[in-house]
């Protein structure tokens, strides 16, 4: 009887390590990118302190928000530079980040959020999360969306496709930010 109760322990505690391991690696595999560069950078923050002791690096100027984007609250797309940024009501960028854009871009002016959902299959295949639609061009909706692998490839150029895309990181920020009716500005 010893002998089957230590297998059963046995096997219980393999089973237990490897349900552990499993979790561990999905909840490494869907953390932000943001935190395993931080990771990294951290690991190597003391070898790049001594080795670069008296230089400091310094970070770029975020990119200033659109002169002609209007006031208040609200959500920045510029067509030309492939960026948006969230401001707040007092019109300071709190993030800016590049995108891909999609096929289909919406005209210049002022729009409104209109509908959010929190995952859904783009219309490329991919499957999407953090989708916030705001326009709607010739039939072909338009709006921000982090693809769920993590890729943001060019848009196939023979669809007609809305999908602007961003970084999963940048996709939830969208998404606490973008609420309905919250305005989007698309500049040139």
């Amino acid at each position: 009887m010893p002998a089957k109760s230590s297998t059963i322990v046995t096997a219980l505690t393999v089973a237990a390590l490897v349900a552990v391991g499993v979790l561990g690696y999905q909840a490494s595999a869907s953390a932000p990118d943001s935190l395993n560069e931080a990771r990294k950078d951290s690991h190597h923050a003391s070898k790049d302190h001594r080795d670069h002791n008296d230089k400091k690096a310094k970070a770029p100027a975020p990119a200033p928000v659109p002169a002609a984007s209007g006031t208040g609250r609200r959500i920045v797309y510029s067509l030309g530079a492939k960026r948006v940024w969230l401001v707040d009501a007092k019109g300071t960028a709190l993030r800016t980040f590049a995108v891909t854009p999609s096929t289909v871009s919406p005209p210049t002016g002022g729009y409104a959020v209109g509908s959010r959902s929190v995952s859904v299959m783009g219309s490329d295949g991919i499957a999407i999360e953090h989708v916030v639609r705001f326009a709607a061009v010739n039939g072909v909706t338009v709006g921000f969306s982090a693809a769920v692998n993590g890729s943001r490839p060019a848009p196939d150029t023979g669809k007609k496709t809305g999908g602007i895309r961003e970084s999963r990181e940048d996709g939830k920020a969208m998404w606490d930010f973008a609420l309905h009716g919250t305005k989007v500005v698309v500049v040139s």
